[in-house]
């Protein structure tokens, strides 16, 4: 969350907490529609079959993107930028070409709250209220001792996670959880940021796909040093760990997309990757072997992990392969003239792949969704 120089003093954050209020009563209905997913089915993927090998296989795209719904004072402006992305998904959606899946952060306004309202299935990160339940040990004493309170460490949570999970298929479950209250530093903190992992039932595949996604501590830009916000990072990270442990199934093909804040950071990353199973994309699509068709001419260099913030990783299920077969920028060009967000969307295409003979979960109604 990019908000440094807008909280320079403490009347700033007493503005964003008039905003959020005002927020919250005039965007309930589109918070509360959000929070209640309809188990509804409107895309019917494409089975292909291979007899040769005896398999079939479904794809699957999935897309990440850092909208920046940021409130005035933090970011100013943003309003017609969020309207501009909401329609442009919306007619993509109207043309069969949208994703699959779309994992949204920063989605912290009315008008950000309402990206994607054409998804028939949606589900809503943590408010601000909410508290966390990831069961992880608490950061250490000399962190919190630490905190400032005009950095926004000390006051109470102004905004909710950020987070969404726009998806054409079933959501069946969910798990969630803000991270702890202390575990973040500098002006993130004025967001309850999180976690959840969104458990989503694909017509005809042996088992749920599970979709985690999340939004991770800032570096530079939470106005505190390196050595905090990488503390805060770190921490974040073994609380992912710990929802991970609780509310993954791991027969189940696990998919995770988000916003991890790690470029440029190879301690970030590290972390990252010692905590989260399988394999980043990014690393696996550099194999020329791997079949994974890279359409960002950047992501050619030795490390294209550490060039963004942006990640997906994969890990297959007892059932079903999963590979990633194509990986793509989107809302990269300017509208009108401006560019939608300080993100880049990251489009991932994966094939999802299982034997014949597997149990086919075509006819097996949605179990009612879980909280």
């Amino acid at each position: 969350m990019k908000v440094g120089k807008f909280f320079r003093a403490p009347f700033l954050a007493l503005n964003a907490l008039l905003f959020c209020a005002h927020a919250a009563l005039s965007a309930t209905s589109s918070y509360a529609d959000a929070q209640m997913p309809r188990q509804n089915i409107t895309k019917v993927p494409k089975l292909q079959l291979d007899p040769m090998r005896g398999t079939a296989s479904v794809d699957l795209s999935v897309m990440t993107y850092n909208v920046a719904g940021l409130p005035w004072p933090i970011k100013k402006g943003r309003e017609a930028a969020l309207k501009d992305i909401k329609h442009e998904i919306e007619t993509l959606h109207a043309s069969g070409r949208a994703p699959d899946i779309i994992v949204l952060q920063e989605a912290f306004t009315p008008a950000a709250a309402r990206i994607g309202a054409v998804y028939p299935n949606r589900l809503q990160g943590p408010a601000a209220a909410d508290r966390s339940v990831t069961g992880a040990a608490p950061i250490g004493e000399d962190f919190r001792r630490d905190r400032s309170f005009l950095k926004g460490e000390r006051l109470a949570k102004l905004m909710p996670s950020g987070l969404f999970v726009l998806s054409d298929y079933p959501i069946v479950s969910a798990e969630m959880t803000p991270f702890q209250p202390a575990s973040c530093a500098g002006y993130d903190c004025l967001a309850n940021k999180g976690a959840m992992i969104a458990t989503i039932e694909i017509p005809g595949a042996p088992a749920p796909v599970q979709i985690l996604t999340t939004h991770l501590n800032s570096n530079r830009s939470s106005g505190v040093s390196p050595e905090r916000a990488l503390a805060a990072h770190r921490q974040q990270v073994d609380e992912l760990g710990a929802l991970m442990a609780r509310g993954l199934n791991a027969d189940w093909p696990f998919i995770y997309a988000g916003d991890f804040n790690t470029r440029h950071s190879r301690a970030r990353f590290g972390h990252n990757a010692q905590t989260l199973p399988g394999v980043f994309v990014r690393e696996h699509c550099l194999d020329p072997a791997a079949g994974c068709e890279t359409r960002i001419p950047s992501e050619q260099g030795k490390a294209p992990w550490l060039e963004t913030q942006d990640l997906q990783g994969f890990v297959s299920g007892a059932d079903i392969d999963v590979r990633p077969i194509r990986a793509e920028k989107m809302f990269h060009e300017p509208v009108g003239g401006r560019v939608l967000s300080d993100h880049d969307a990251y489009l991932v295409t994966y094939r999802l792949t299982w034997k014949l003979d597997v149990f086919a979960a075509a006819d097996r109604p949605p179990a009612p969704l879980q909280r």
